[in-house]
């Protein structure tokens, strides 16, 4: 089982945004792979230490672990875990102001590599969809480097990426380091490009990339295909492609949290007499009995034919709602029938004390 990135940092899970980043810049000192040479169990803490401050250090992606745990990033919606590359491209500022201790913090004494921008997409599901989870194949265009772009080595770094500034303090010489503004960190600028490519030997190319999407998601949940964003040119991280979750509206069933609602409108004589009705269901339609005397507003729940949690532990409910539907036209002789009841003991209200009242009824439809 995958450890608790609140353990794994060390904090507690309702720690400061301060609290979560220094420390995580201890675990990353600790176990750098520069101070842990061949460790590879260090270099595992080190990357574990990355992915779990990658999520607690963003509030909405925070918000999503504290509700679903790990299972909230499963299926391409998370980290997916980290490769030496994405922590030194994405953290190095962690340890910005310690004078480079660690080969200016670029992994293995070499420079940081730039990441390319992040695409954004929005992906309609059908409850269908989001209740068995779904593999989604959509066209994205993104920015590639294009054939034949050669690269030459920066002249202001010298190809580290990075630019490092010394100064006099009263505590002694300070030395800190920051990416190169020239080649943006690189270490590489270009020396040729085709026709066709922007400024920094980049083409726009139209993929197919499949997206596997987890049973659960929510409506506005974000999702993360790694490395299928726009890349930055030379020796650069592919950026991500984010998914954003967009529910279609059901025909009949109302979705509320993991749980389902339905509408059943029944005439005046089945809610007399009892009737069997068809009803949908996520997967598919099934059939109900409807007792005799069943008054209108009266709620009928069905155990799990709702909707599946994210971490997949549980399912919902789905609601029926009965509606009796009374007439509003009469012949006249329904009008004479109903009139010859209206003193009719059977046609009084008298409800049972023991029913649930419709307070009871929307107070356990939320239980």
């Amino acid at each position: 089982m995958k450890q608790d990135y609140y353990e794994v940092l060390g904090v507690s899970k309702g720690a400061s945004e301060s609290e979560i980043k220094k420390a995580y810049r201890k675990k990353a000192i600790q176990y750098h792979p520069d101070k842990n040479p061949g460790d590879q169990s260090a270099e595992e803490n080190f990357k574990k230490a990355a992915e779990a401050y990658e999520i607690l250090s963003d509030s909405e992606k925070r918000t999503r672990y504290d509700q679903f745990g790990h299972a909230a990033f499963e299926g391409g919606a998370g980290s997916g875990g980290m490769n030496m590359d994405d922590i030194f491209s994405q953290f190095g500022d962690i340890f910005s102001g310690f004078g480079g201790g660690f080969g200016g913090f670029g992994g293995f004494g070499q420079q940081a590599r730039v990441k390319g921008s992040n695409l954004r997409i929005q992906i309609k599901l059908s409850l269908s969809d989001i209740a068995h989870g779904v593999e989604k194949k959509v066209k994205v265009k993104r920015k590639i480097q294009a054939e034949g772009v050669r690269f030459k080595t920066c002249p202001t770094c010298g190809g580290s990426g990075q630019v490092t500034k010394i100064a006099n303090t009263i505590l002694g010489r300070m030395q800190t380091q920051s990416p190169c503004t020239t080649c943006g960190g690189s270490g590489e600028i270009i020396a040729s490009k085709p026709s066709g490519a922007d400024s920094r030997g980049l083409v726009t190319k139209e993929e197919t990339v499949s997206i596997k999407i987890p049973s659960g998601v929510e409506e506005g949940m974000q999702l993360k295909v790694s490395g299928k964003g726009n890349e930055a040119g030379g020796n650069s991280i592919p950026g991500d492609l984010m998914v954003v979750i967009k529910e279609e509206e059901h025909q009949t069933l109302k979705r509320e949290g993991k749980n389902l609602h339905y509408d059943l409108r029944i005439s005046f004589s089945e809610a007399v007499l009892g009737a069997s009705k068809e009803i949908d269901t996520i997967d598919g339609k099934v059939r109900i009995k409807i007792e005799k005397g069943t008054q209108s507003g009266k709620v009928l729940r069905l155990r799990s034919k709702g909707l599946g949690e994210l971490n997949g532990y549980s399912k919902g409910d789905l609601l029926v709602h009965v509606l009796v539907w009374t007439p509003q036209k009469l012949n006249p002789e329904q009008i004479a029938f109903f009139e010859n009841c209206q003193e009719d003991e059977n046609f009084i209200p008298n409800p049972n004390l023991k029913e649930k009242s419709t307070f009871d009824r929307i107070r356990d439809m939320f239980s």
